[in-house]
């Protein structure tokens, strides 16, 4: 059977952001969370922008369409990733894992429906409920524990609702850049709404994060350097620009099913290069 491209591109994403969380938790571990992301989007934005320049869009996006670039820039990486890492200093990963990976395909069909961009299928749906319910069997027990560990209290709730708001406001923002895919090559729009977004979470980060400004000296040691090296040339730079390709190609929801099949990947990496036992109840996000 011979695969086609999308295919191919929807398995290399699965590939890709199933081993990000390597980078990333060796990154929050010496860098605040917030400027990690930030510079890390911003770099990859500036790449993948330069490189549209010399392409036939020449970099260049219409001023009607600046609304809406602006909208997905903050949806998608923003507002996204802005509550998912201060979410995540008070929920415990396993929680966040069920919140994350369930409702990203989720938020993606709903949104999709919502706005026009795709029409409602039984097929589809029974797909998605399935994949929910499987990874609630998976990693629910596990976020119950650290719920019932916690004592369910106020700030644990503060950190739920943020990491579900990431899959919500990442599925919304897919949705908004889509007609900008048709309109745009998908490295340009890629890499204006990663750089714009990255800017903007650089921002938040020196505004509001202990230590982001002594972050910026880039004294964060071999491994920090090496997982935010490996996030800008495979998370975004690769990742990112596949994603939107296959936003544009098959559609928010059929894309978005890499949610189902990236934690596997992930904890089978975790144990076959870590030894771990129950990856995912160390995993921090993946992407």
């Amino acid at each position: 059977m011979t695969l086609n491209r999308n295919t191919v591109f929807f398995l290399l994403l699965c590939l890709i952001w199933g081993t990000t969380w390597i980078g990333i938790k060796a990154g929050v571990a010496a860098v605040p969370p917030l400027m990690f992301a930030g510079t890390r989007f911003t770099a990859a934005g500036a790449v993948l922008w330069l490189a549209a320049c010399f392409g036939q869009a020449g970099g260049r996006i219409a001023r009607r369409d600046w609304g809406r670039t602006a909208a997905a820039s903050l949806l998608m990486i923003t507002l996204c990733y802005g509550p998912l890492f201060w979410g995540m200093q008070h929920v415990d990963s396993g929680t966040a894992a069920v919140l994350e990976m369930s409702l990203t395909p989720i938020a993606l069909m709903g949104f999709a429906l919502l706005l026009g961009e795709e029409r409602f299928d039984r097929r589809r749906a029974a797909a998605i409920a399935l994949g929910t319910v499987g990874l609630a069997i998976l990693f629910g027990p596990t976020a119950w524990s650290a719920w019932s560990a916690s004592g369910g209290g106020w700030l644990t709730l503060a950190g739920a609702a943020a990491v579900s708001s990431a899959a919500l406001t990442y599925g919304w923002g897919s949705v908004v850049a889509r007609p900008l895919l048709r309109a745009y090559p998908a490295t340009l729009i890629a890499g204006v709404t990663t750089l714009v977004g990255g800017l903007a979470l650089i921002a938040w980060s020196l505004a509001f994060e202990p230590g982001a400004a002594t972050a910026l000296t880039g004294r964060w040691g071999w491994a920090a350097w090496s997982g935010w090296l490996f996030l800008v040339l495979f998370g975004s730079l690769i990742g990112y620009t596949i994603f939107m390709r296959l936003l544009r190609d098959i559609g928010p929801t059929r894309s978005g099913a890499y949610a189902f099949v990236s934690p596997v990947i992930a904890v089978v990496l975790g144990i076959i290069a870590f030894g771990e036992t129950v990856g995912i109840s160390d995993l921090p996000a993946w992407r």
